[in-house]
């Protein structure tokens, strides 16, 4: 990315089920959700969103290898998107197992995510 013109961070939680994409999924959701960029065509070349890029970073605590990036990219919707994986985020009792909730163990899962708007 040549220039980055915007970055916003979020924090995504699988409380029960043990998904880390579920997780990581809720971070860019959260990173992203608040937020409005109308003057963002005006620093683009050809002042076009297909000219966008995204670089979503996520702080993934276990099961990186079991992280769906098509699933994170899918919550862009404009631009090239680029997904990279860190250690990090948090794993953590949840308190309960829920059986209904197809919790494998009482743990939940903590993503963290950056993401980057540019070009």
């Amino acid at each position: 990315m040549e220039k980055i013109i915007f970055i916003e961070t979020g924090m995504g939680i699988d409380v029960h089920g043990q998904n880390i994409t579920k997780a990581a999924v809720r971070a860019v959701e959260n990173a992203i959700h608040y937020n409005s960029m109308p003057g963002i065509r005006d620093y683009l070349p050809n002042q076009s969103l297909d000219n966008m890029h995204v670089n979503v970073k996520l702080a993934v605590p276990i099961d990186m290898d079991k992280l769906d990036h098509e699933q994170v990219k899918k919550e862009i919707p404009y631009g090239h998107v680029t997904v990279e994986v860190i250690d990090g985020g948090m794993v953590t009792t949840s308190g309960i197992l829920l059986e209904d909730k197809q919790d494998k163990n009482d743990l939940m899962y903590i993503v963290v995510a950056s993401v980057e708007v540019g070009y």
